[in-house]
């Protein structure tokens, strides 16, 4: 199975860096998207990049060279990174879900309240509070000592089964670990839902169905990636460490690690008609430029 694996991995990773650098460019280039609710995305896609990129080379080389082993300066980065990314993703979706909360809700301090400085702070905030909640767990880990066979069931170095492998008292670790995952996760899912049932509250006093239609449709490929994204970070971490659920954990975890970063800007480009209106504008664009490259050429 190894060259299935290997082939379908490696295809799904090229095309999740190259769909997300063209989200990332297309938000970059036209000046109709130059507004908040795109550049968070843009700032999703640019975490999209880096989130799959600390687990599935590593995985690609284990798969093409059988080369499984791992130092622990290299599993305890791993872990931190992979981590660190999955914590900055929960804040970005909660500031986006925020960000149409304001836009529907408050329609006319928009662009007060999300002016482009603001935008900014929330994007790097998210980015530091995302680093700093996994670097204390990550420093009790490194202190732990691994004295048994040392083979992670996992083709990345998780929380739980690497816990497992340690033959020091972990209980401390796991409970400061389950709780700094509820409050992340659970929060963050929390403050995304009461910003959705606001939406829906004011969306629903609207004169006309086209402007709820609209409404909703706005925040609908939002919505998705918020749904696919925690129906899996849930299960996976919001629970007890231990347990005959590991093993699904590590199927699971294909999810979040591999398909959504390949789903994201999928969903934002279908649904989403200005982003839909800028890509076909760009590749007109290469294609006018393609044909007059060729004709120079010519000539």
């Amino acid at each position: 199975m190894r060259p299935y694996l290997f082939t379908a991995i490696l295809t799904i990773y090229i095309i999740t860096i190259t769909t997300n650098m063209i989200i990332i460019f297309i938000v970059k280039t036209e000046h109709r998207l130059h507004k908040p609710m795109y550049l968070f995305i843009g700032g999703l896609s640019f975490l999209e990049i880096w989130y799959p990129s600390v687990t599935v080379p590593r995985l690609l080389w284990a798969l093409l060279t059988q080369a499984e082993s791992i130092s622990i300066a290299g599993c305890l980065t791993q872990f931190f990174f992979h981590f660190s990314f999955g914590a900055t993703e929960n804040f970005l979706l909660t500031i986006m879900a925020f960000d149409r909360f304001v836009a529907i809700c408050k329609p006319l301090h928009y662009l007060l309240i999300m002016k482009q400085s603001i935008c900014t702070t929330l994007l790097l905030g998210s980015w530091i509070f995302g680093f700093l909640v996994v670097a204390i767990p990550c420093l009790l880990i490194s202190r732990l000592f691994f004295c048994f066979e040392n083979e992670i069931d996992h083709y990345y170095c998780d929380f739980a089964p690497l816990i497992k492998l340690s033959c020091t008292e972990t209980s401390h670790i796991q409970k400061m670990v389950f709780v700094s995952s509820c409050f992340v996760i659970l929060g963050c899912f929390l403050a995304i839902i009461v910003s959705y049932t606001c939406i829906i509250q004011e969306t629903m006093n609207f004169p006309t169905s086209f402007g709820r239609q609209k409404t909703f449709s706005t925040c609908a490929s939002h919505l998705v990636v918020v749904i696919v994204f925690y129906a899996t970070t849930i299960f996976m971490f919001v629970r007890p460490t231990t347990g005959h659920l590991l093993h699904l954990n590590k199927i699971i975890s294909v999810i979040p690690s591999i398909v959504t970063p390949l789903l994201n800007p999928i969903i934002y480009t279908l649904r989403n008609h200005e982003v839909k209106e800028a890509v076909k504008k760009n590749v007109q664009d290469l294609k006018i430029k393609s044909k007059s490259n060729f004709t120079s050429f010519l000539l």
